[in-house]
């Protein structure tokens, strides 16, 4: 698969998502129940998660290095939000087509980088990546244009050592977890999101690290798992 196709793939499940999650017609600014939806403020919330895996700190745990693992895990999360406010301002500006999306994207400066190989972060630089994600909290507050936030995504990704692949082998997983909260109670708070002691994301990351597997396996798997917890 193509990084181009990657991206289509993503921005159709996205859509699929949000449409079984917000309801149809999401992309007006509320959800089926009425809420009022902000993809900026999503992005800014989750950035703020992003630098807590940073040992920012000065005054705790200080010696401690950056939690790579659950930083790839919140780049997805954010990665949700940044594809979700690109198909809101198409659909509302009547720019086009997913393909349309994926287009301005594959034309950005930082996506050629993007699909190279990751180059592995230095933990001596994590207060220089804070400072990137920082700039990129600050474009989302100021409801910077879908192009200037891809740009800044990428960006941010590029400094963590995310890549294309990883992004898009994380993001269908998450994708699938995602749908799994919903059908088993998240937006009416009765989802259990700890598993025997563990957070589901750290479950979804085992599961992966173990096996490739399909959208539909990551499902059962999931299912397995929940049934089986406590």
């Amino acid at each position: 698969m193509t990084p181009q196709e990657m991206m289509k793939e993503m921005f159709y499940l996205q859509q699929k998502l949000n449409d079984e999650t917000n309801g149809k017609g999401w992309e007006k600014g509320y959800t089926k129940q009425g809420r009022i939806i902000n993809w900026n403020r999503c992005i800014y919330m989750e950035c703020a998660e992003l630098i807590d895996s940073f040992n920012w700190k000065h005054w705790k745990n200080i010696n401690i290095p950056p939690d790579w693992d659950n930083i790839t895990i919140e780049l997805v999360d954010i990665w949700h939000f940044v594809m979700s406010a690109g198909l809101e301002f198409y659909y509302n500006e009547k720019l086009g087509t997913i393909e349309d999306i994926v287009q301005e994207l594959v034309d950005s400066q930082y996506f050629d980088p993007f699909c190279l190989d990751p180059v592995e972060p230095d933990d001596k630089d994590a207060m220089l990546i804070v400072s990137v994600i920082e700039h990129f909290m600050k474009e989302a507050l100021d409801a910077k244009p879908f192009y200037k936030l891809s740009d800044d995504f990428f960006e941010t990704c590029l400094q963590c050592g995310v890549n294309i692949d990883t992004l898009y082998k994380y993001y269908v997983a998450k994708n699938v977890l995602n749908k799994f909260r919903q059908d088993n109670g998240y937006k009416e708070g009765t989802y259990r999101k700890v598993w025997n002691g563990k957070e589901d994301n750290v479950v979804l990351m085992e599961m992966l690290e173990e096996k490739p597997m399909g959208i539909e396996a990551i499902y059962i798997a999931l299912e397995t798992e929940y049934k089986q917890s406590s």
